[in-house]
């Protein structure tokens, strides 16, 4: 199984120079401009500062950037570190709801999606945009400007049976998430639908997870303060992403978070009464919101969480990859980003390799 870590801030680049030191294979940088650095940026400097760590966006959000700015971007990550350089896509949460926008659809993903497989393949494109259709590519690649000639991969993020399907059509590897993303098998599944409606094979595709990750130490619960501290925010995202489409669609949510729905539904329709419902992103993957500590019930946690000791922890991941999974990554709580990336590496990805 391959480990990866996720940075957003720009002075995390020594937490990606860290990781790549004691084995975590890959690391995503993240693309949410109301809260983090500009993706970028940051991953231009991470991608100057390490030399054998794979390296891309976890994940770019199609509403942020034209497809050919896109390809553009990391193309020219691929020009400073050649062959270690993936494209993550998806069509977002907070990066766009943090604006009191939505994520892009499936009709449009796919149209982004196919620009940007073309211009990174080196091919004639037609892009349309703002009522224009015109053939485009790559010119003057001569001057060294992006780098086409190694292969970017792309890994698109899909929780549902159709953006899981297009990472079939059009990627070489899908991102999901546990559980909102069902489960390994069928995920893979899906994307092999998509697969086939393109005519490409699965043979070397991979699939890999955003997870919740908690270590116990001796004596603790599910319900140790230092628990929800590490994985409080993390697995409140999943609730405010429920809650969002719940709020846009009246969507209903999964059985799994039936438990607290209602007692949350009212909470957040109390709280944003007074102020803007987009300032619940705030706390996203950096601290637990203390106003919602108490709907972290140890159910919740189980079903959003792969915890336990490092024995159970290499248990569950052992088992995941059985199921296909290729590699796990996980965003650590902002002030404890270097001694989780550190414990995880002592504990579990040295009994994996």
């Amino acid at each position: 199984m391959k480990f990866g870590i996720s940075v957003s801030q720009i002075h995390e680049v020594d937490l990606v120079i860290q990781a790549e030191n004691v084995g975590y294979d890959f690391c995503w940088v993240w693309d949410s401009p109301m809260i983090r650095s500009n993706l970028w940026a940051l991953l231009a400097l991470v991608a100057h500062r390490t030399s054998t760590i794979s390296i891309g966006p976890g994940v770019a959000i199609p509403g942020l950037a034209m497809a050919p700015v896109t390809a553009n971007a990391i193309a020219t990550i691929n020009a400073i570190a050649p062959g270690r350089t993936f494209l993550g896509v998806g069509t977002g949460n907070t990066a766009l709801r943090a604006m009191g926008q939505v994520p892009m659809g499936i009709t449009e993903l796919k149209a982004h999606l196919k620009v940007i497989r073309g211009l990174i393949s080196g091919e004639n494109v037609t892009y349309e945009a703002n009522g224009r259709s015109e053939e485009i590519s790559f010119q003057s690649l001569e001057l060294g400007y992006i780098n086409l000639d190694d292969p970017i991969p792309i890994h698109v993020s899909g929780f549902g049976p159709k953006a899981q399907a297009l990472a079939g059509e059009y990627g070489e590897a899908l991102i999901t998430g546990i559980p909102r993303g069902g489960s390994i098998t069928d995920a893979l599944a899906n994307a092999e639908v998509g697969a086939v409606r393109s005519g490409r094979s699965m043979d070397h595709f991979e699939a890999y997870a955003l997870v919740n990750l908690m270590l116990l130490r001796s004596g603790e619960t599910l319900q140790s303060p230092r628990v929800l501290e590490e994985v409080g925010s993390s697995i409140m995202v999943n609730i405010h992403y429920m809650y969002d489409l719940y709020r846009e669609t009246g969507t209903n949510p999964p059985r799994y978070v039936e438990s607290i729905w209602d007692e949350y539904v009212s909470f957040r329709e109390q709280r944003d009464s007074n102020r803007s419902f987009t300032e619940a992103h705030h706390s996203h993957y950096g601290h637990l919101d203390a106003e919602e500590a108490r709907f972290l019930t140890p159910d919740i946690i189980r079903t959003f969480c792969i915890a336990g000791r490092p024995d159970e922890i290499v248990e569950q991941l052992t088992k995941l990859e059985g199921e296909g999974l290729t590699g796990i990554n996980f965003i650590a709580p902002v002030d404890r980003q270097y001694s989780m990336c550190q414990e995880f590496a002592d504990a579990v990805i040295s009994r994996m390799r």
